[in-house]
């Protein structure tokens, strides 16, 4: 029988996606939330919120929330204690159903060197290479040929895998991945790969039951990644033909069997660009993957619907054979970050909000307007996924989809997006794992274009500031007695304003962009029109800073007084000695006192935001003159942090 209440152990996008299901169901929804979140969508659209003192990690909290709720079932959604083999034993001493695989099954996968030896057994492909305690990695490495892949066996996400091109870097290598491994996730053991040239990361979806049952659901692509981590995914892969996605997909349910699993999980493999035919398993996901949606879209299942049915002793409702595949569709991850500042995670208060919506299109999310988006978790906001009936119809519906969202009052990676999916590669389906890498360059876009700026400026002249006094003398019009005079507004460069802003002049650093003029077609929407071609786009206002957004991409201008020394850069610059946050964070670690000398390079601060580290480093030589940063503390992008006074 189905579960009457169910508590979802995460938060964010995937507690949201969840709450739907249950709603469509009939299952009451249990949300839980820490402190940070008390205000979260999840926690309003849960049909109850339990607070969590100690955070998502609490074991007991959590077991706590679902006694004190009436929850009969735990569904842990993705990250967090959704992996965590002492999590799912909890449960079931509890008597709570945990939502996903056996905690055998957790600790057999969560091993890269086990699960390697697990799956060899089976029969299913695997990279060569080799692993400790049983192999020397030197050893290894000769015996397979340079390059090689370095990964820590307990590890996931990237962190400590290295590529190594000859055995003279390889023991400095090791050390670092060891270190690395050892302080992220408390085992430095390692294992070592041979590196496959221009890789494709192909996932299979696999579903079992508590009856012998498995099936797989398709694959999905994941080539496009940065830092390891997956930007865009797609289903069904554009590069393998029908006898190669049997075959993977019959490895994949193997590799589900050899460990008794139950539930929904996923199968990772590496595919040689130049030999698709070629796969190797990398590892096994024993949870809900993000990019879950795509394989929703293309075979019409719901996959939450689906654990929870197995969870509750249900058998699958259909067999391999009638697993049928529709269309394509594509998603993108929607992060606070900055691509322009190297990706850094960004923070602040949504000020303006629209989901894309319409035939095909999907919009994950735990956002809503009004909400605070801090440094406390992920980055990830949302995500995007479009359906077509074939790959060019589902990459052009999705780019569409993320040109009509608008998430004004947090810096996101929607324009990169649009300029991934633009990019001629993309668009012919020729993906591997560094493709995104070396393409940085030119997806990532440059300057503000002119007509931002005078858009901007022209917002600031029509009077939306007065909306705050509704005082007309407040009005930047340049209006005098006479002729209207110029008004500067300083928006990164001078933005020069003559006349209303229904009818202006407009200079931008000193080069005349012509008449424009500025309509307000709602109270966060305008419409300008400049060299005769007119632009509309959403704005939004918090203090002095005004938003701008438009075909996706989105621009926050802080109007500045002259010889204002703000660095809008984040970071420091030998010219004013003044070292700033470039990312809303906290300080983790303090490593000079006030009036040390320092050099040029030398680390002073390191703030810590969203999963990373950032060291704030002395902009030139001098003495540490004054220090604002306390370990612990939190702070704003771009707060001042340090200030060196320079040596003559």
């Amino acid at each position: 029988m189905m579960f009457t209440s169910v508590l979802i152990a995460n938060r964010g996008e995937i507690a949201v996606r969840i709450i739907r299901t249950l709603r469509a169901l009939g299952v009451r929804a249990v949300a839980v939330h820490s402190d940070a979140d008390r205000d979260a969508r999840h926690v309003r659209e849960a049909d109850l919120a339990v607070r969590l003192p100690r955070g998502y990690l609490d074991i007991d909290g959590i077991i706590e929330a679902a006694r004190a709720s009436g929850a009969e079932a735990v569904h842990p959604g993705y990250g967090f204690l959704a992996e965590n083999a002492e999590f799912a034993r909890r449960c079931a001493v509890e008597g709570l159903v945990f939502v996903g695989p056996p905690a055998g099954a957790i600790e057999a996968m969560g091993d890269k060197i086990r699960a390697k030896e697990t799956v060899a057994r089976a029969g299913v492909p695997v990279v060569p290479g080799g692993a400790e305690p049983h192999d020397d990695l030197a050893e290894a490495a000769a015996r397979i040929g340079f390059p090689v892949l370095i990964k820590p066996s307990a590890g996931g996400g990237g962190k400590g895998m290295l590529r190594v091109e000859s055995a003279d870097a390889l023991a400095a290598a090791v050390e670092s991945a060891r270190r690395t491994a050892t302080a992220a996730f408390g085992d430095g053991t390692l294992l070592i790969e041979r590196f496959v040239d221009r890789p494709r990361h192909i996932e299979i979806q696999v579903m079992a039951d508590g009856h012998g049952n498995v099936v797989h659901l398709g694959e999905r692509e994941c080539s496009l990644q940065r830092r390891h981590q997956k930007i865009v995914e797609e289903a069904p892969s554009p590069l393998l033909d029908e006898e190669t996605r049997a075959r993977m997909g019959a490895a994949a349910v193997e590799a589900a069997r050899s460990v008794g699993y139950v539930g929904a999980g996923t199968v990772e493999f590496i595919v040689p660009g130049s030999r698709p035919g070629e796969f190797f398993f990398m590892e096994m996901n024993t949870r809900l993957q993000v990019e879950h949606p795509v394989t929703e879209m293309v075979t019409g299942l719901d996959l939450v619907e689906l654990q929870l049915r197995i969870a509750a002793g249900e058998p699958l409702p259909f067999g391999q054979a009638e697993v049928r595949l529709r269309g394509h569709a594509v998603e993108a991850r929607v992060y606070a970050e900055d691509p322009a500042r190297d990706f850094l995670p960004t923070g602040g208060r949504i000020l303006a909000l629209r989901e894309p919506a319409g035939e095909g299109v999907r919009f994950d999310s735990g956002l809503a307007g009004g909400m605070t988006v801090g440094s406390d978790y992920d980055p990830m906001l949302a995500k995007a996924v479009a359906w077509a009936p074939d790959r060019t119809g589902a990459l052009a519906a999705l780019d569409r989809a993320l040109a009509s969202t608008v998430i004004l009052g947090v810096t996101t990676n929607i324009g990169f997006l649009r300029g991934l999916l633009a990019d001629p590669e993309v668009a012919a389906g020729r993906l591997d794992t560094g493709l995104v890498e070396r393409r940085l360059a030119d997806v990532v876009g440059g300057e503000v274009p002119d007509e931002v700026l005078a858009a901007a400026a022209l917002v600031l002249h029509s009077g939306f500031d007065r909306s705050a006094s509704g005082d007309p003398w407040d009005v930047a019009d340049g209006w005098r007695v006479g002729e209207p005079a110029w008004t500067v507004h300083r928006l990164g460069v001078p933005v020069r304003v003559r006349g209303a802003a229904g009818d202006a002049e407009v200079e931008v650093n000193e080069r005349s962009l012509g008449r424009a003029r500025l309509e307000w077609t709602g109270s966060e929407e305008a419409a300008v029109t400049l060299g005769g071609v007119t632009r509309r786009y959403a704005v939004a206002r918090n203090r002095d800073t005004v938003w701008l957004a438009a075909g996706g991409r989105a621009w926050p201008f802080t109007r500045h007084e002259p010889g204002d020394p703000k660095d809008r850069q984040g970071g420091a610059h030998a010219g004013d000695g003044v070292v700033r946050s470039p990312m809303p964070g906290t300080v983790l670690l303090v490593k000079a006192a006030e009036g040390d000398r320092v050099s040029a390079g030398q680390p002073l601060v390191v703030v810590e935001a969203m999963k990373m580290e950032h060291t704030l480093t002395a902009p030139a030589d001098g003495v540490l003159a004054e220090l604002r940063a306390r370990p612990g503390q939190t702070v704003e992008l771009d707060a001042v942090l340090a200030r060196v006074t320079p040596c003559e």
